[in-house]
């Protein structure tokens, strides 16, 4: 029986990684550089630290930056590309489904929580959450399963009786780890990445409902 189900947030709501990354390749192009998607990727889902695009900016062209400058110019760039980006397809369909089907709605990002807050305000959102985990409540992030394990234990429900939305192989690895049930919905950014685990492959929450997929996941089990 599924109890909860648990929602990433960027790339998995909202497609807030696929705009970081025109924005951060963009400015680095300012200066003559190609941003490395790889090299990039390994950030998403994860420890946004693992990779810094402005110390890989420094290095390349051997020189110290203003990074209060670059962060800036950084963030107008992804303002102008995210504007118009609401919530992606299926998002609010899966929501109202785990609401109307007595399902209790967590989230757990990696992300700092002055980050995911406002987004979710943004796209009206935030009510349907009963708890929300970001960077600040764990000590290891994902690919950890600490944000996933605090957001069942808030709720008092086992892992195999929870399901985990995700679109990174980070959040995958973290969702696994903890004993979920994992689909996956991987976005622009994501879709070539390989992922190593995962119960169900999405490409858009529209293409399947909740009901449908609950079905699929316990009766594979």
């Amino acid at each position: 029986m599924i109890e909860a189900v648990v929602f990433d947030f960027d790339g998995l709501i909202r497609d807030t990684e696929t705009f970081e990354f025109y924005s951060f390749h963009e400015l680095l192009l300012d200066y003559g550089i190609e941003l490395p998607l790889d090299l990039y990727c390994s950030r998403i889902g994860g420890h946004y630290k693992s990779f810094d695009p402005y110390e890989f900016l420094q290095q390349s062209i051997g020189k110290t930056l203003d990074r209060e400058m670059l962060r800036r110019l950084r963030r107008e760039k992804y303002d102008k590309l995210i504007v118009h980006q609401m919530a992606l397809p299926g998002v609010e369909n899966y929501l109202n489904e785990a609401k109307r089907l007595g399902i209790k709605i967590g989230l757990a990002s990696s992300a700092p929580r002055d980050w995911v807050m406002p987004n979710l305000d943004e796209l009206g959102l935030t009510q349907y959450f009963s708890c929300i985990r970001t960077h600040e409540d764990a000590i290891n992030v994902k690919p950890a399963p600490d944000l996933y394990l605090q957001v069942l234990d808030y709720f008092c429900v086992k892992p195999i009786n929870a399901i985990a939305l995700e679109d990174s192989p980070n959040g995958a690895k973290a969702a696994k780890a903890a004993g979920m049930y994992c689909i996956i919905v991987p976005n622009k950014l994501t879709s070539e990445l390989p992922f190593e685990s995962y119960d169900l492959r999405l490409k858009s929450l529209e293409e399947m409902d909740l009901t449908t997929a609950i079905r699929l996941l316990t009766i594979a089990s």
